[in-house]
């Protein structure tokens, strides 16, 4: 790559120096989302519940990349242990510049079996942790003089889904999208950018259980414009463009990363 084209992307999307945070990220989409980041140059704390897990993924991190990866292991619905992460964070390796709102639970079934147990769950982890670590952030952030939150939604945040009873996680994603307008409104003169990644169908540790059902891949790629599910590293770029800094201007919106599915 000519060196001027090397350059002027770094300068569009480069985060050296910067400090990332990555929800949910001891696999799956989490990891790809942390690598994408520390792949820009940014120093990323990794918070998860599996501690062997995030002590894996942030050795590769360190040695692909070459920055700074502190695993922190946690459940985030735990609010004393969140805030405990967040002030780490800050401690160990800076103020955060980009958060990424990662982790989620999907149970599926009728939705009257899921009332109340699984409710209460998906709205603790989707909802309620999601925007207290936001607001952990954003205090950082406004110190620092700004930032970038990204909420990983779904095209079910806006849609209702034919294929799985997703009664639960449809409300909490549609509740995290319209969060991200909101703190995007409250928070633009602050320079904090608040944004949201909207997936389709992709193979992850979440969906790996209904990927193995006789039928199931295949009826998602049929619902898809693209005629398939999402391949692995087809986030990343979204991931990279919300969180640059030069996505100054950006801010309220969803990117929607789903093969045309939103556009039927």
């Amino acid at each position: 790559m000519p060196g001027g084209v090397a350059t002027n992307l770094l300068e569009l999307f480069g985060l050296h120096g910067r400090v990332a945070v990555v929800t949910g990220a001891s696999a799956g989409l989490g990891i790809e989302f942390a690598d994408a980041l520390a792949s820009a140059g940014a120093d990323v704390a990794l918070l998860a519940r599996r501690a062997d897990r995030l002590a894996t993924a942030a050795a590769e991190l360190q040695e692909r990349h070459g920055v700074r990866a502190l695993p922190i292991a946690l459940d985030i619905v735990d609010r004393d242990a969140t805030t405990a992460a967040f002030a780490r964070i800050r401690r160990e390796l800076g103020p955060v510049w980009a958060l990424v709102n990662n982790a989620g639970v999907a149970p599926t079934g009728r939705a009257e079996k899921q009332w109340p147990a699984e409710w209460d769950a998906t709205v603790a982890l989707n909802m309620s942790a999601l925007f207290q670590c936001s607001l952990l952030a954003a205090a950082q952030m406004r110190e620092a003089g700004g930032g970038r939150i990204i909420n990983v939604t779904s095209i079910f945040a806006r849609l209702g889904s034919s294929l799985f009873r997703v009664a639960s996680y449809a409300a909490t994603k549609g509740g995290a999208e319209n969060l991200t307008r909101q703190l995007a409104v409250e928070w633009a003169k602050d320079a904090i950018t608040v944004n949201a990644i909207a997936p389709s169908w992709f193979a992850s540790e979440m969906t790996h259980g209904s990927l193995e059902r006789e039928g199931v891949e295949q009826r998602m790629a049929s619902s898809n414009p693209m005629g398939r599910i999402g391949r692995s590293g087809e986030l990343r770029s979204a991931c990279l463009f919300l969180a640059a800094p030069s996505s100054s201007y950006v801010t309220g919106t969803t990117v929607a990363v789903d093969g045309g599915y939103s556009a039927w």
